[in-house]
Order: C-alpha cells, then sequence, then structure tokens
C-alpha cells in the first residue's frame, strides 16, 4: 500500500465539531488524494461526530478495490474540543454498525478501538470487535493511543494489525511503542506527523519531516491530514520511492 496515507480529522469544523464548511472542497481533497495513488483513508465516527464518514461515502463511493478504510469507535463527544471514551460491548457494537452504514460498506478494513475506557474491562472491549470481526463486519483490529502494556494485554485475545499513537520529529515520546511494533510486524501509523502543521512553515519541510518519519521503521503509515490542495500532493510526494510497507 502508499505508504502515506490521508488522516481526515481536519474535514470537519471548529473543535472537530460538525461539518466542513466547504463541502466541495473537502469532496476535492479526497478525491485527489486517491487520484495521487493513496489507497489509505484514516477516519473516526467521533470525527464531527459522524460528519466525516459520511463525507467519504459521497465523495469516494463506490470504493476502488484497492482503498483501504480505517475508521475508530468509541470515544464520544460533548462539545467542540470535547471527548470521552466509552467502551461497553453494546455501545461498540452501535458504534460499528452505524459506521458500516455511513460509510456503506459491508466489512471495514480496519477498525480501532479509539481509545480504551479505564471503566470496562478490556477484555470485554477487544472481545466486542473480536465478535464483530468473526461475524465478517471487521477486517482487522487496531489500537489508538495506547502503552506497550496495552498493546500486549489486547494480543493475548487477539492479533492486532495496528497501533495509531502521536510520534513526529518534534515528539519522540511514543518510540518505545514503535520500536515494539517495528519488531511485532504491528502497523504504526503516526498521527499528527506534521505535528499539527507546525513542521510545514517551510518549503520541503513536510517532506523531509514524512520521509524522516518513513525512514525510522518499515511499518510506519503516516497519515498527514490537510485542507490544502497543495500541502495534499507536497504529502503525498514524500512517498516516492519509499512505496512498499
Amino acid at each position: 500500500m502508499h505508504r502515506i496515507g490521508y488522516g481526515s480529522m481536519q474535514l470537519t469544523g471548529a473543535g472537530h465539531w460538525k461539518r466542513f464548511a466547504d463541502f466541495g472542497k473537502a469532496r476535492q481533497i479526497l478525491r485527489r488524494a486517491v487520484d495521487l495513488g493513496i489507497n489509505h483513508i484514516d477516519t473516526a465516527d467521533a470525527y464531527g461526530p459522524h460528519t466525516v464518514e459520511v463525507l467519504i461515502r459521497k465523495a469516494l463511493h463506490p470504493y476502488g478495490d484497492e482503498l483501504v478504510i480505517a475508521t475508530k469507535g468509541g470515544m464520544t463527544r460533548q462539545g467542540p474540543n470535547l471527548w470521552a471514551p466509552v467502551g461497553r460491548p453494546e455501545y461498540l457494537c452501535q458504534c460499528v454498525e452505524m459506521s458500516l452504514r455511513r460509510l456503506d460498506l459491508d466489512r471495514i478494513d480496519l477498525y480501532y478501538l479509539h481509545r480504551i475506557d479505564p471503566q470496562v474491562p478490556l477484555e470485554d472491549q477487544v472481545g466486542a470487535l473480536v465478535d464483530l470481526r468473526n461475524q465478517g463486519k471487521i477486517g482487522h483490529i487496531g489500537l489508538s493511543k495506547v502503552t506497550i502494556s496495552q498493546i500486549e494485554a489486547a494480543r493475548k485475545l487477539t492479533p492486532i494489525a495496528a497501533v495509531q499513537n502521536r510520534f513526529n520529529a518534534h515528539n519522540e515520546e511514543n518510540r518505545a511503542a514503535l520500536d515494539y511494533c517495528t519488531n511485532a510486524r504491528i502497523a504504526f501509523v503516526p498521527y499528527a506527523p506534521l505535528a499539527a502543521g507546525a513542521m510545514v512553515k517551510t518549503p520541503g519541510a513536510a517532506v523531509r519531516s514524512l520521509q524522516w518519519l518513513l525512514d525510522q521503521s518499515p511499518v510506519v503509515l503516516p497519515i498527514p491530514g490537510t485542507t490544502s490542495l497543495e500541502h495534499l500532493e507536497e504529502n503525498a510526494a514524500a512517498a516516492r520511492d519509499r512505496h512498499v510497507a
């Protein structure tokens, strides 16, 4: 797969709340990403909430055979910049069913537990996703914003295909988790790979920063997000000669 994906979190309103103001531009961004060969689109039901999954369907459906759509569930929204995890099995099942409907999919290729809920046993949260995978509604299970001990605990219950943690050249706090994923051959999907735009202030900085990420490990699959066609093209170019993961 193309080693640079597209993270859709920015296709929302202020505070990642409600819809992106310009639907036409958002659709253009998604379609151009696919035209550039990007075949990994990352989203979550909490973005909006729900609005980005609908946007992806409207912009890209029917999907190409090689397009991987990853989404997440288990995070509730109370307003702009407000988030709270809910990991009850019945809620996670509802999240998956509604994401399938919004995205118009029969199966979600990669589904992340958006955040581990400390109020619910991990085996219940992961177990719900295992049941949904066994039903054919999920292809692979991922974890988001987790520690090594949490990854290990989840792997005792089921194979984990991907881990999505913050990581970039300005913030390497998850270096140990990256090394763990490299050794375990788990895809490591760094969110905020350009530090929320802080690393794109000079010409070529985005490409250099993304290539630095790609060179850290063959399992790294960054998902830079942008609402700029120019930046999208620049981000996609960073994967030249580094396209095989």
